[in-house]
């Protein structure tokens, strides 16, 4: 799975890459600079991020149901699931993304001087 993972996604996983990129550049200069400019621009990378995968991974699903019908009715199943399995790449790429901006801009959120933990010392 993980040796033709970005190409067996097929064309949706190219926006999520683009707007993952932006959102990691995004959560890296929130996590050097906390300002809340950098914070605007993680959340809104982040859900482009995950709205992308959702449509990439939707697309490819109704690819395969489209085309299933074209398969011979015995391996309709099989050529269904697996084209299924290849659809849901654009979500996952997207999940992984935005879990690891999101660990970035803790880095911002902890360094903030508006921070909670801040605040208590």
């Amino acid at each position: 799975m993980w040796s033709n993972f970005y190409a067996s996604g097929g064309w949706g996983m190219h926006p999520v890459a683009v707007f993952g990129f932006f959102m990691i550049v995004g959560a890296v200069l929130y996590a050097l600079r906390p300002e809340s400019r950098y914070q605007r621009l993680v959340v809104a990378f982040g859900a482009l991020t995950f709205a992308s995968g959702v449509l990439a991974s939707a697309t490819g699903i109704c690819t395969s149901a489209h085309y299933i019908q074209e398969v011979e009715p015995a391996k309709q199943l099989g050529i269904l699931s697996l084209g299924i399995e290849e659809s849901m790449h654009g979500i996952v790429l997207a999940c992984m993304l935005v879990v690891l901006g999101g660990l970035l801009a803790l880095v911002g959120v902890l360094r903030s001087p508006n921070a909670p933990l801040a605040r208590a010392a």
